[in-house]
């Protein structure tokens, strides 16, 4: 009799007793594959009448301390992870193939090893003799790091056990195998187990761990979302390979704040901080052109100015292009549809190209005010002040709304040679640092005060 096979969500997870196109619960396409047998044991089985041992429980206000840490020295690197390496913890770093991941992480355990930490590392992907190769063009040969090319987990846990290391990496996570589950590496139970496996173990031992994951073409982990649960931080290495700058951001982690990023250059000889971002990601703007403005964000708990640019072209099509890198496209049409309605600023059978310069991705809402300037300036092929910083949150109803964290803003801003700032009307009188605020109460009053009325512009 041929055994019940099982048949998982690469998306989500969820099992099915047969394959399906579809996943009933993500919705993701093409996601179910065949993991193995099916269990035929009894559904919803019990745990039965046997007794388990009490837990101690504790008050919210025992004071425990801080769990100890161990700085990289490099500062944008402790900058993510939260002010250094928790004991004890486990990470998840993914990113796109060649972005350099492999190349972070040999820094990160060189530098931890110059530190007094007993590092391994350990390559699923690589030999040995290529991961030496790396480190002498790293200039890294000489850092105390003890090196291991496997797959099989029980081998690297006995390893690992006998060594009794202060930092394991494993690169990569979807490499590896655990005998005692019946699928290929790579499989969703297979990285489930060896995830579980792995945290497990660096909880019992009092070790830290950082795994490597890959990446779907939509850019998440591959492989269960449950392993992003598992572990302590989950970190994503961003970045555009026609650029040398790389995001190392905080998607998740539970020992600093979330969404903190780090940027790094990359070099000839590896991945080199960058301590003011802002300065680099407009070292390259030239003279004030239309179409380009420059954006007052905050990541995480820093503040960063970028350029942003856009291009309005007559379109050769019936159906106009929307190409956007660097922001949301949803997003992008909704302040098209924004600056249509509420200011009649039409873009009707014209292309739109809208790009963050520098490689850098933007995900907050307080820059909808920088993107609608640019977009108008473009179309009316009039610059912005050179000196003018923009932010601030547009709404369906062409209101502007005011953003966190403004004086951060304004203080970076001036601290690049900046003198005004175009932003939404506060409910309270904000210190401007001598900077000159342009507040806005909508967006039509915006476009018209900065672009000149509607019927001049026609």
């Amino acid at each position: 009799m041929a055994k019940d096979l099982s048949f998982t969500c690469s998306a989500c997870g969820a099992a099915f007793s047969k394959w399906a196109g579809q996943c009933e619960a993500c919705g993701s396409w093409n996601t179910i594959a065949q993991e193995g047998p099916l269990s035929t044991g009894p559904v919803g089985k019990t745990l039965g009448g046997k007794r388990g041992k009490g837990l101690p429980l504790t008050d919210l206000a025992t004071e425990e301390p801080d769990p100890p840490r161990t700085e990289a020295g490099v500062e944008e690197l402790d900058r993510v992870l939260g002010g250094g390496l928790v004991k004890a913890s486990a990470l998840l770093v993914g990113g796109d193939p060649g972005i350099g991941k492999s190349t972070l992480l040999l820094q990160a355990a060189a530098r931890f090893a110059r530190n007094g930490l007993k590092v391994i590392y350990i390559s699923g992907e690589e030999s040995v003799a290529q991961v030496q190769m790396r480190a002498r063009r790293l200039g890294l040969e000489k850092s105390p790091v003890r090196l291991a090319a496997e797959t099989n987990l029980r081998d690297i846990l006995t390893t690992l056990e006998t060594e009794k290391p202060d930092l394991a990496i494993i690169d990569s996570i979807q490499t590896m195998w655990a005998d005692t589950v019946d699928s290929a590496p790579g499989s969703v139970s297979q990285v489930r187990a060896s995830a579980h496996e792995l945290t497990s173990f660096a909880k019992r031992k009092g070790m830290a761990v950082i795994m490597v994951g890959h990446v779907t073409k939509e850019g998440a982990i591959a492989g269960p979302r449950v392993v992003e649960h598992m572990v302590d931080t989950v970190l994503y290495f961003e970045g555009e390979r026609g650029h040398q700058f790389r995001i190392l951001r905080a998607v998740k982690n539970r020992f600093g704040p979330a969404d903190e990023i780090g940027v790094f250059e990359m070099t000839g000889k590896g991945l080199a901080e960058v301590r003011n971002p802002s300065a680099l990601f407009l070292s390259e703007r030239g003279k004030p052109a239309p179409g380009s403005v420059v954006f007052a964000g905050i990541e995480g708990t820093r503040p960063m100015l970028c350029e942003i640019q856009a291009l309005v072209a007559p379109s050769p099509t019936a159906q106009p292009r929307r190409s956007v890198v660097g922001w949301d496209g949803g997003r992008l049409a909704m302040i098209l549809a924004v600056l249509e309605a509420r200011c009649g600023v039409a873009f009707a059978g014209l292309d739109v190209y809208l790009n963050v310069a520098g490689g850098l991705k933007i995900s907050e809402p307080a820059a909808d005010l920088a993107v609608a300037a640019a977009l108008v300036s473009a179309r009316e092929d009039a610059a912005l002040p050179p000196e003018a910083v923009v932010f601030g949150e547009i709404s369906l109803s062409g209101a502007l709304r005011p953003v966190v964290q403004t004086e951060n803003r304004l203080k970076e801003a001036q601290k690049l040679g900046f003198t005004s700032a175009i932003m939404p009307q506060l409910a309270k009188k904000q210190a401007s640092g001598g900077m000159e605020l342009r507040q806005m109460s909508d967006l039509a009053g915006f476009v018209e005060a900065i672009f000149g009325p509607r019927g001049a512009r026609e």
